[in-house]
């Protein structure tokens, strides 16, 4: 391993002799200087890859040749080593972008410990997590063969979560692949439980079932609403788990967190379908038997989602709930800003509900524009976007406010969303509708062991255009092509961001509740 060049500043290097002694012993190359001068001079000539710097030197002090250094080479490290203890030469230090600072007498092992932490700490956080994944890596794996309860899924679930964002952070690609393979064997067999437990789940003959679409409102907003004066509903279209755990950060510089899990999207994982669900507290074929001027299916002309606050106000009503109550869709940026500077008008309400599109027009911008193709290539770009979107978005604005004005704040979506990867063919006649990752219509031919079929659509409650229409849901990561320009329909879906379907991805979804700190 090629050897760490340390450059050491301290009039009285002499009597550093058994330091610099000890780590030459432990592998590193140190170069000394005797004033500020002589190590402006060393750091012209050559790059270092750490700087000790002491800050009481005759001629130029340490904090004027910090700047210096600063100015020549940004980049190398420098730690600051001092007999001083007072504050403001701390506080200027620090603000000249020091990576660390001791204070003398120093002994050898605090210097190493401030080398590794500062040379080696990224190395060291790379092993000690790769380290830690593997070792889940076979406890995961064992549970992955065992029959799982649906909390046992989000539990696994969030363990990859967790150990993805992990990996990430500490760049360790190899074991990041091996994650994903992990990851699509629990798609697999994940798919596999919700073919075997789904049609029970919503015929009430599992007592194990979980919090679904239609359920979530009744079960965790409606009991929210009596703990503040004014509640916001903030529904993020699209939004995964990994997502909500990459912008948590921000948002938990206003509010912290009170609870935190995953309840089920209903099947199909598609905002006509979940979004109304979650609005109504029905399920689709009850929204269509109750209000079939309200209900458009697949092959009907218009809009699917034009009636949420309309199915939020009756289900509160059905609630005895008699609130006062406002409904905000953001479709752009545009519409979002007015909102923000509104919202202090909502104040006076008891709940107001915001459904915020922007992570659905990402997904769906991703499948029809080259430039965010290429920016949202995988999971982790996908990821970064989301943050940098919320940090430039009017939402944040919006969550600010919502913060200081010391009001409740739920965060949520209706489905989430997966990088697809692989066809499947499919072929259905012209009024078959065109979602990658679920197909409903008459005389489909599909390959059955890359879906989960439902031959009569009314088993799961979803409502039956003819009497020969079915609905297959694609599993794991496959996506619908039509045999007709079948390399061309691939190549131009596949890695693309897609719902609709069956994963963990899209069908485990956050359920936040917050309060301002």
């Amino acid at each position: 391993m090629e050897k760490i060049h340390i450059l050491w500043a301290d009039d009285e290097i002499d009597l550093l002799k058994p330091h610099i002694l000890f780590l030459k012993e432990k592998g590193y190359e140190v170069h000394t200087a005797n004033s500020g001068d002589d190590a402006l001079d060393m750091v012209k000539e050559r790059p270092f890859d750490i700087i000790l710097l002491d800050e009481n030197m005759p001629g130029l002090s340490g904090l004027e040749v910090l700047v210096k250094i600063k100015q020549l080479r940004n980049e190398i490290p420098v730690v600051m080593i001092t007999k001083s203890e007072e504050e403001h030469i701390m506080e200027d230090a620090i603000g000249s972008q020091i990576s660390d600072y001791l204070i003398k007498p120093v002994n050898p092992n605090q210097i190493l410990l401030s080398l590794k932490k500062n040379l080696e700490n990224k190395r060291l956080i790379r092993e000690k997590t790769s380290s830690a994944y593997q070792q889940e890596f076979r406890q995961i794996g064992m549970t992955l063969s065992d029959r799982l309860s649906i909390q046992e899924w989000k539990d696994v679930y969030q363990k990859l979560v967790f150990w993805e964002l992990e990996l990430t952070r500490s760049r360790e690609e190899g074991m990041e692949e091996i994650l994903r393979m992990q990851k699509s064997e629990a798609n697999t067999q994940f798919s596999k439980f919700i073919a075997n437990h789904y049609q029970d789940w919503l015929n009430g003959k599992d007592a194990n079932a979980p919090l679904l679409s239609h359920t979530v409102f009744k079960n965790r907003i409606v009991p929210e609403l009596d703990k503040a004066d004014t509640t916001f509903l903030v529904l993020i279209d699209n939004l995964r788990y990994d997502q909500w755990k990459v912008i948590q950060p921000i948002i938990s510089e206003y509010f912290k967190v009170d609870t935190e899990e995953l309840y089920c999207s209903i099947l199909p994982t598609a905002t006509q379908y979940a979004r109304n669900a979650f609005f109504a507290g029905l399920l689709p074929s009850e929204i269509e038997k109750r209000y079939p001027n309200y209900w458009l299916n697949d092959e009907d002309e218009g809009g699917k989602n034009l009636h949420e606050e309309f199915f939020m106000q009756e289900q509160l009503k059905r609630l005895g709930k008699d609130i006062k109550t406002s409904y905000t869709k953001i479709t752009n940026f545009q519409s979002g800003k007015k909102l923000a500077e509104n919202l202090p008008n909502l104040m006076g309400n008891k709940f107001n509900t915001i459904v915020y599109n922007f992570v659905d027009m990402l997904s769906h911008a991703r499948t029809e524009m080259e430039v965010i193709r290429e920016l949202a290539d995988d999971e982790k770009a996908y990821r970064s976007i989301t943050v940098s979107w919320l940090e430039h978005s009017p939402l944040l604005d919006i969550l600010k406010q919502i913060a200081d004005r010391k009001a409740r704040l739920i965060i949520t979506t209706d489905h989430g969303t997966i990088r697809v990867t692989e066809p499947s063919k499919v072929i259905g006649d012209r009024n078959t509708n065109t979602n990658l990752r679920y197909k409903q219509g008459k005389n489909l031919n599909y390959e059955k062991r890359d879906v989960y079929e439902v031959r009569n659509p009314s088993d799961i409650y979803l409502p039956k255009q003819h009497v020969s229409s079915a609905f297959v849901f694609a599993k794991e990561d496959k996506f619908f092509a039509y045999p007709n320009n079948y390399n061309y329909y691939v190549n131009y879906y596949r890695n693309t961001f897609q719902h609709g379907g069956i994963s963990l991805e899209e069908m485990l979804i956050p359920f936040i509740t917050l309060s301002t700190k």
